[in-house]
C-alpha cells in the first residue's frame, strides 16, 4: 500500500476513535481507557509510515543523483576520447 494512502487510512481511524472517546467520556472510564491506548497506537503507526515514506523519497533523490553522476562521467570520458589530436602520417 501506498504510503499517502495508509496515511489517511489511519487519519479515518484516529477520527473514528477520538469520536467514540467523546461517546464515552463520563460513562466507561475503562473503555476510554482502552480507546486512548488505541489512539496512541494508531498515532506511533502513523509516525512510522511517514518515516519510512520519507527515507524512501531520500535514498530514491540519493539513487537517482548517483545515476545522473555516472551517466555526466561516461559523457566525459566520451567527449575527451574523441576530441584526441589525429597524428598526420607523411609519406
Amino acid at each position: 500500500m501506498k504510503a499517502n494512502k495508509a496515511l489517511k487510512r489511519l487519519a479515518k481511524i484516529e477520527a473514528l476513535i477520538s469520536d467514540l472517546m467523546e461517546r464515552y467520556s463520563a460513562s466507561a472510564p475503562h473503555i476510554r481507557e482502552v480507546l486512548q491506548d488505541a489512539k496512541a497506537a494508531v498515532t506511533r503507526a502513523k509516525e512510522a509510515v511517514s518515516l519510512q515514506s520519507s527515507s524512501e523519497t531520500t535514498s530514491a533523490r540519493k539513487k537517482a543523483a548517483t545515476e545522473k553522476a555516472a551517466v555526466k562521467a561516461r559523457r566525459a570520458k566520451a567527449v575527451k576520447k574523441q576530441k584526441s589530436p589525429v597524428k598526420e602520417v607523411v609519406v
